[in-house]
């Protein structure tokens, strides 16, 4: 099962869309269009699931893809 994450970056104020938590995949201005993104192509890839993280780098949702 592939594992999408939207995070902040070190500042909080742009976000990443990352693949296997490794690398960022694509960066975006706001949290919902990271969001977006993460669910369309964790959608496309299912298996998969996609936790999305708050400004603090809490956990702040999980969304399973089967």
């Amino acid at each position: 099962m592939k594992e999408y994450t939207v995070r902040p970056n070190k500042d909080a104020d742009a976000w990443f869309l990352k693949i296997e938590d490794v690398a960022p995949e694509q960066d975006f201005d706001k949290k919902n269009d990271a969001i977006e993104a993460g669910e369309k192509v964790a959608q496309e890839n299912k298996p998969s699931r996609l936790v999305i993280y708050n400004h603090l780098n809490e956990v702040e949702d999980e969304k399973n893809f089967k």
